[in-house]
C-alpha cells in the first residue's frame, strides 16, 4: 500500500466514525504515523491558511510541505487515490464524482445524528454547521427506508392487519409529527436534531428486520417467533438507543415514551379499523 507523505488529516475527536477512518488510513499506511490530528489542537499559525469553518463541515487534508489544503470528498480521494490510482481516476468522472460529492456531504452534515457520541471536546469545535437540506433530504431517504421495510415486515405476520407502503409511509411522518409536537418549545435546530436521531434509531432498527425478512424468506420462521424478534428489536435495542440519544440531546426523558406511545395508538387504530 503506497503511504501518502506529509499530508495530515484533520479530524473530529468526537465523531466514532471521523476516529474509525483515519486510524483506518494510518493502520493500512495510506498515511504516515504523522497522517492525522485532532481538529481542536489547530494552532493560531494554521489557522491562517485553513478555512476552519469549512474544515468542521468537510474534513480537511493538510499538505504540511506547501501549506495547501483540500476539503472533503477531494480530501479523501488524494488519500485513496494515492494508494490506488485506478480507483480515484474512475471516482473523478464526472457523475460519479457529484454523486460521491453529494453523499459525502449527505453523510458528513448529518455525522452527528448518525453516530452521536457523549464526549465534547476542548478547544476548537468541529460540530458541522446545520444543513437544513441535506438534514432534510437524510430525513426523507429514512423515512422511505423504513416505511418499507415495515411493509415487508408486517406483512410476514398473518396476526397483524395488512398494511401497504403508502401507509407505512403516512405512519412514519405521523411519528414524526407526533413527537415534534413535544418540543415545540426548543428551538427549530434542537427539533430537527432530534428528528435526524429518531430516524436514524428507526434506520436500525428496520435494518434488523431486513436481516430477520431475509432469514424468515430463507428458512422459514414461526409466527412466534417473528413477533419475539420483532418485540426484542424494538423494547430491546431501539427503546435504549433511542433513550441514550434523548440524553446526549439533554431532552426530557419522557420523548422516549411519547414514542412508544405513538406505536401502541397506531396499532390500536389499525386494529380496530381493520
Amino acid at each position: 500500500m503506497k503511504t501518502l507523505y506529509h499530508h495530515t488529516l484533520l479530524y473530529d475527536t468526537a465523531c466514532p466514525l471521523c476516529c474509525a477512518y483515519t486510524s483506518s488510513f494510518i493502520k493500512h499506511k495510506m498515511l504516515d504515523a504523522h497522517g492525522r490530528q485532532p481538529f481542536e489542537t489547530l494552532a493560531n499559525f494554521e489557522q491562517n491558511f485553513i478555512d476552519v469553518e469549512r474544515a468542521a463541515d468537510e474534513i480537511a487534508l493538510v499538505d504540511t510541505k506547501h501549506q495547501k489544503v483540500y476539503y472533503g470528498i477531494d480530501s479523501l480521494l488524494k488519500v485513496i487515490g494515492n494508494a490506488w490510482p485506478r480507483g480515484a481516476s474512475i471516482a473523478k468522472t464526472k457523475w460519479m464524482y457529484w454523486m460521491l460529492k453529494k453523499t459525502y456531504a449527505l453523510i458528513s452534515y448529518n455525522r452527528k445524528v448518525i453516530v452521536p457520541s457523549a464526549t465534547t471536546t476542548q478547544g476548537l469545535s468541529c460540530t458541522p454547521s446545520f444543513n437544513f437540506k441535506y438534514r432534510l433530504i437524510y430525513i426523507l431517504l429514512s423515512v422511505f427506508m423504513v416505511g418499507y421495510s415495515l411493509y415487508r415486515f408486517s406483512n410476514c405476520i398473518m396476526g397483524l392487519p395488512q398494511t401497504n407502503w403508502y401507509s407505512e409511509l403516512g405512519i412514519g411522518v405521523g411519528q414524526i409529527v407526533f413527537q415534534s409536537a413535544f418540543l415545540l418549545r426548543k428551538d427549530v435546530e434542537t427539533r430537527w436534531n432530534y428528528i435526524g436521531h429518531l430516524m436514524t434509531v428507526s434506520l436500525m432498527g428496520s435494518g434488523i428486520l431486513g436481516l430477520i425478512i431475509i432469514l424468515h424468506n430463507s428458512v422459514g420462521c414461526s409466527q412466534w417467533l417473528l413477533i419475539t424478534l420483532f418485540a426484542a428489536v424494538v423494547g430491546g435495542g431501539m427503546f435504549y438507543e433511542h433513550k441514550r440519544r434523548v440524553a446526549i440531546l439533554k431532552l426530557p426523558h419522557y420523548i422516549t415514551y411519547t414514542w412508544v406511545l405513538y406505536r401502541l395508538l397506531v396499532l390500536g387504530v389499525l386494529v380496530f379499523i381493520l
